[in-house]
């Protein structure tokens, strides 16, 4: 089935244009709720539900309109405000509910804003729930009568139980005293618990992007704009920081001098660490991920395979393997053993394990693995726009493949949560490789202008 709203990570688009509508978002939580009762049939209490969401101004509408969508499906509903996604994910498990619903646009500017599904195990909703939600959706809305709709509570006590959950996956061996940390929340959905977690293991904690006005989420803050990040670490002089995107699931972190390092980077301090003491089976990334990372498994005999962009794609690649991590450059962390979804927090408590136990820092840690010069250029195009079919455009791509002389890799791929195509060029010269990724994405504007 062709589905017309998920994506690769639940519906998303700019508020106040389809499917982003307070009506569309009714209809979304009633055929959800629909599909969700008729799942639960049966059972002795009505389905529940956990909305969670981060600080967009748009939330609060969003949140409403679900709520009541539920409601007349007959499910009921807790609400626990703010929360990390990967927090919604573990309290949807921890407390026996039906799914967890997450209201976010992730690392997207406040305009936009998106709802994505967890089921009751914690994992993102399975492919086929979603396309059975797809075909509720064009069915006629409805109402249960008042002896079977749905309630709604609060869960008051959200943010404390995931801060207790984070520090769990933290070795009780260990703590973080004598550590300074700046930690950067993007203004988003972590303001109000990630700098608990590492203050509570000892760090002490430098918080920024913890003051969320409802439109500043991951504005000049977090994962996506450390430069910020970089700035409190040196002014500060911490000993790392760690800056999270606006819905808590990205990680990117920085040294005391302020050197970034990213989702490949701190994958691969994890790995090793791990592979010093037991074996790794393997590990997945993406198309994305760094050549170097590769080779670098290769040399810790660990192996490795490629999915997809998007967690959601990795988290598949690494259930089908029976493998326990994996992860995306863009800072997208999944330890498997710790939880079921990407953490910023946790992934970040496993770097800082790492470094704990080895004594050594997070440049040390990394100084084997040699990055390839990766180029990554974002084109906007109109949506539906198919690169693919442009003359002009694979032959851009062929003269910079070529250019790479068979010691790099040129990707294009339209993203999938904006209306953009994504050109990466790596090899061994950044100055052959922005060339080569400069010259495709000229071809790309020139076939949207023409």
């Amino acid at each position: 089935m062709t589905r017309s709203y998920f994506g690769t990570d639940g519906v998303r688009g700019t508020v106040g244009e389809a499917p982003m509508t307070a009506d569309f978002v009714l209809r979304l939580g009633y055929a959800a709720g629909k599909v969700l009762a008729a799942r639960e049939a049966g059972a002795a209490d009505r389905p529940a539900v956990l909305i969670g969401k981060d600080t967009r101004i748009s939330g609060y509408m969003i949140e409403a309109a679900l709520e009541a969508g539920f409601s007349a499906a007959g499910v009921d509903v807790l609400l626990c405000g703010p929360l990390p996604t990967p927090g919604v994910a573990y309290l949807t498990r921890a407390l026996r509910l039906a799914a967890g619903v997450v209201i976010s646009a992730s690392h997207n500017p406040y305009g936009d804003n998106g709802i994505k599904i967890f089921s009751g195990d914690g994992f993102k909703l399975a492919d086929a729930v979603e396309s059975e939600i797809e075909r509720a959706l064009g069915e006629p809305i409805g109402c249960n009568a008042s002896a079977h709709l749905g309630r709604a509570r609060r869960v008051d006590d959200a943010g404390g139980r995931y801060v207790e959950f984070c520090k769990s996956t933290f070795p009780v061996h260990l703590d973080l005293r004598g550590l300074r940390l700046v930690v950067d929340c993007a203004h988003g959905a972590a303001y109000s618990v990630a700098p608990h977690v590492f203050h509570e293991l000892g760090a002490d904690v430098v918080p920024v992007g913890v003051s969320p006005d409802g439109f500043n989420i991951n504005d000049l803050f977090g994962a996506t704009s450390p430069a910020q990040l970089q700035a409190a670490v040196l002014r500060h002089q911490a000993d790392l920081g760690i800056a999270l995107d606006g819905d808590g699931d990205r990680l990117i972190m920085a040294d005391a001098q302020g050197a970034l390092y990213d989702g490949d980077q701190l994958l691969y301090a994890i790995v090793r660490h791990r592979a010093m003491k037991e074996k790794v089976a393997g590990v997945a990334g993406t198309l994305m991920t760094n050549l170097a990372l590769e080779q670098a498994f290769q040399r810790l005999g660990v192996a490795f395979a490629r999915a997809r962009v998007g967690d959601r794609y990795v988290l598949e690649l690494m259930r089908e393997k029976g493998w326990q991590l994996g992860g995306e450059n863009s800072g997208h962390i999944i330890c498997l053993e710790r939880h079921t979804t990407g953490d910023g927090i946790v992934s970040a408590l496993q770097v800082l394990a790492a470094m704990r136990e080895t004594q050594k820092t997070l440049g040390e840690l990394t100084a084997d693995l040699v990055m390839f010069p990766q180029v990554l250029v974002n084109v906007q195009v109109p949506r539906g726009f198919d690169w693919k079919k442009d003359r002009s455009i694979a032959d851009a791509q062929a003269a910079a493949e070529k250019s790479l002389d068979g010691k790099g890799r040129v990707l294009l791929r339209p993203s999938g949560t904006e209306p953009l195509v994504r050109v990466m060029v790596e090899g061994e010269s950044r100055q052959i490789v922005e060339a080569a990724a400069n010259s495709i994405a000229a071809a790309v504007r020139r076939a949207v202008a023409g």
